[in-house]
């Protein structure tokens, strides 16, 4: 089992930053992979950043070059760096993790989810 618990979330102006956290604990062989997902009002869960357990990072085409995906092996914890932040990026963030995913960005491949903390964009 795995207990993601996310953090940072808030409301920030377009071109604003904020840094998300999400604080693991928990079978640290389901946390292999991890990623950060996002869902606004009526819209899918999509992928926006993941991480492995070698370092590898994939990002969602619309974030590249704006987000960061980092973690610090020492605190069990993932952080997203996210800058440049336009009103589109508005929605919930959840934190996930696996053993092993297929499909980085796709979140039906997750099976452990934190609660998820709102981001909030506005122009």
């Amino acid at each position: 089992q795995v207990q993601l618990v996310e953090s940072g979330g808030g409301s920030v102006q377009s071109g604003g930053s904020l840094r998300l956290s999400c604080a693991a604990s928990g079978d640290l062989q389901s946390m292999s992979y991890m990623g950060w997902f996002r869902q606004a009002p009526g819209k899918e869960r999509e992928g926006v950043a993941t991480i492995n357990s070698v370092g590898s990072r994939g990002y969602a085409d619309s974030v590249k070059g704006r987000f960061t995906i980092s973690q610090d092996s020492a605190k069990n914890t993932l952080y997203l760096q996210m800058n440049n932040l336009e009103p589109e990026d508005s929605a919930m963030y959840y934190c996930a993790s696996d053993l092993y995913v297929c499909y980085t960005l796709r979140a039906k491949d997750y099976t452990y989810w934190g609660q998820g903390t709102q981001v909030t964009v506005s122009s």
